[in-house]
């Protein structure tokens, strides 16, 4: 694990692979069907921008993730700057949530991560059916919510064990073991 940390490149580039990640399912449009099974969808940007936003802010910038927002309404074709803003309101939401968490769980950012899905792909289908007249299936928006929301336990249990071996504890859990341990 030292040789690893003192490789400046290698150390780098597994800093970057979640926003390499998050570039490379906005470019093959990740939150599509693959299986061929009806409404059977989710999306994994939601994914990446949350839980690196709520758990490491320092590698995942929110230039980038605008950017990423806009390569996303470029390959998919919707009007530009959609997916941006919904983005954006997944690192707001995100960021109030890392502020106000004193003891950070699992299940706190589970439930958390449905509001803000919920949230972020109501806003996404309003704007999209009330301003750019897109005709949308209601039934896709509550699927990929859920199936957004129960696959998020799973990328986040990946997450941790990637962010612990490679980069060290997050952040958050950092500040928490360290008023922890300045109190006792």
């Amino acid at each position: 694990m030292i040789e690893l940390r003192q490789n400046s490149f290698f150390h780098n580039f597994l800093k970057m692979l979640p926003l390499i990640l998050l570039f490379i399912s906005v470019f093959n449009e990740f939150d599509a069907n693959y299986f061929g099974i009806p409404f059977l969808s989710f999306n994994f940007a939601y994914i990446l921008i949350f839980y690196f936003t709520l758990k490491a802010i320092d590698y995942f910038g929110y230039g980038l993730i605008f950017l990423t927002g806009l390569i996303n309404d470029t390959v998919t074709g919707l009007p530009l700057g959609v997916s941006s803003f919904c983005y954006m309101i997944i690192c707001i939401f995100s960021s109030y949530f890392r502020s106000i968490t004193l003891r950070p769980t699992i299940m706190k950012d589970w439930l958390f991560f449905l509001i803000t899905i919920s949230v972020t792909n109501s806003i996404y289908y309003l704007i999209l059916s009330y301003f750019f007249k897109v005709e949308l299936d209601y039934r896709f928006l509550l699927v990929n919510n859920f199936t957004t929301f129960l696959l998020f336990f799973f990328f986040y249990s990946i997450f941790s064990l990637y962010y612990k071996k490679f980069l060290g504890s997050s952040d958050v859990w950092y500040q928490w073991q360290c008023k922890k341990s300045k109190y006792n």
